[in-house]
C-alpha cells in the first residue's frame, strides 16, 4: 500500500500531512512555501509510493465558494496534470483551521507555537486527511 498525502493549500503556505504505509493515521508531514510544493511532492513520490492525494477545498458555511477556492481548483489541475496516475479527493476544508487551533490548545502547545501558522496549516493538513480516511471506512 502506499502512502496518501493531505494537502492545506494556501497561496502562501502549503501544510502537508501523510499516512502511515497502512492508510490507518495522519501524521503532519511538513508545510511548504506554495511555490516550492510541486517541487517538494515530486521528490516524495520518487522516495516514496503515494496511492491518493487529499486535498481541501474551501467553501463557505453556506457551501458557497471561498476567496480561495479558485486557487485550489488550480492548484488541483496542476497535481492532476504533474501525477496522472495519483488520483486527488477533494474534501470539505470547513473548520480546519479553528480544528487545529484547539487541537494545539488541548495538547497543551504554548501560545507562541499555536500562533505559528506553519504549525496551524500541517495540523490542518492532518485534519483533512483524517476526515477523508474515516470518510472511506463509513
Amino acid at each position: 500500500m502506499g502512502r496518501i498525502l493531505g494537502i492545506d493549500y494556501g497561496t502562501k503556505r502549503v501544510g502537508l500531512a501523510a499516512t502511515d504505509t497502512l492508510q490507518i493515521i495522519a501524521s503532519p508531514l511538513e508545510t511548504v512555501h506554495a511555490q516550492d510544493v510541486l517541487p517538494y511532492l515530486k521528490a516524495y513520490v520518487q522516495r516514496e509510493p503515494v496511492e491518493a492525494f487529499v486535498l481541501g477545498m474551501p467553501k463557505r458555511l453556506s457551501g458557497e465558494a471561498t476567496d480561495n477556492t479558485q486557487h485550489v481548483v488550480g492548484f488541483q489541475r496542476k497535481l492532476q496534470k504533474e501525477f496522472p496516475a495519483i488520483p486527488v479527493h477533494l474534501v470539505d476544508e470547513r473548520f480546519t483551521s479553528k480544528i487545529a487551533q484547539q487541537t494545539m490548545l488541548a495538547g497543551g502547545l504554548r501560545k507562541k507555537a499555536r500562533q505559528d501558522k506553519a504549525t496551524v496549516d500541517r495540523i490542518s493538513a492532518v485534519i483533512i486527511l483524517q476526515s477523508y480516511l474515516e470518510s472511506r471506512n463509513i
